[in-house]
């Protein structure tokens, strides 16, 4: 089957779109609305977009971050936590301080963030994945997706799976369930209630190893715990606007890392902000 002349998602995994002319991938590639050159040794041919994924790129209305605007998100998250001095080695689990940007459109089918460190990098990109013609159209016209399944994959800049995050359908509490690039289960992070201040657990083979705490009924600023109850870490969400808040779905989050907590709760806490994100953004109740 031969496929037309558009704009694909980059089958390299290096940027979200690549323009296949055809017959070929060109080197003409695309980040958040924004146009550049990459070339591309062959690569296979595109899956047709459905027309659902043409509307969710549509309705993207934003930019591509520069440096200066990540790093006031850092600092207007420091109001709430101190900056660490600790510079990061450079990747997704070595980055004491993570901007979380979730993708800014009017209307959304695709859950998309791009993870960022303080000086603006990109160090993960998250895609919803697996994600039916009808569950798209339910997310679309109604809000019976909230009690839907879920699932996301971060990836680095070059493409490798580094972390799965999956909301399986859920009535009342979400829990998300963090695997590894091979989709082998880290831990799980559990709502433990409904209503006031929203609380989950981490959950490591049934044993709760830690816990995000809402410290306010709407979640904007959560409080990240190890076993002992002390603090290893904050999630602050950061306000880009009245415009953006009222008329996009963008969410974006500060993770602030006090120090590296042991494995698996590291890369719990990683997830952590999309986790939120995911399991409260769907609900109609509009805590996320």
């Amino acid at each position: 089957m031969s496929h037309p002349a558009d704009w694909y998602p980059d089958p390299t995994g290096r940027h979200e779109h690549r323009y296949y002319d055809g017959t070929a991938w060109t080197d003409h590639v695309s980040d958040g609305g924004v146009a550049g050159r990459d070339p591309v040794e062959g690569g296979p041919r595109p899956q047709q977009a459905s027309r659902l994924d043409r509307l969710d790129a549509m309705m993207h209305v934003g930019k591509q971050p520069d440096p200066a605007a990540i790093q006031r998100q850092v600092e207007a998250a420091a109001r709430h936590v101190a900056t660490p001095d600790a510079t990061g080695g450079g990747n997704l689990f070595d980055e004491p301080i993570l901007v979380v940007q979730q993708k800014t459109k009017i209307i959304e089918v695709n859950n998309q963030y791009t993870v960022y460190d303080r000086q603006g990098r990109p160090l993960a990109h998250v895609e919803h994945v697996g994600q039916s013609t009808a569950k798209k159209m339910a997310r679309l016209f109604t809000s019976v997706d909230q009690y839907l399944t879920h699932r996301l994959q971060v990836r680095s800049p070059d493409g490798k799976v580094l972390l799965q995050l999956t909301r399986p359908a859920k009535v009342f509490k979400s829990t998300v369930i963090v695997t590894d690039g091979d989709d082998r289960e880290l831990g799980r992070i559990a709502q433990e209630n409904v209503f006031g201040k929203i609380s989950f657990a981490y959950e490591v083979d049934g044993q709760r190893i830690g816990a995000i705490r809402g410290e306010n009924w709407r979640a904007w600023n959560w409080r990240i715990e190890d076993a002992s109850g002390a603090e290893i870490a904050r999630i602050t969400k950061t306000f880009e606007g009245i415009a953006k808040t009222l008329f996009t779905t963008a969410d974006n989050y500060v993770v602030h890392l006090h120090h590296k907590p042991a494995e698996p709760l590291h890369h719990l806490v990683v997830a952590s902000a999309i986790a939120v994100d995911t399991a409260l953004k769907q609900d109609a109740r509009g805590l996320g």
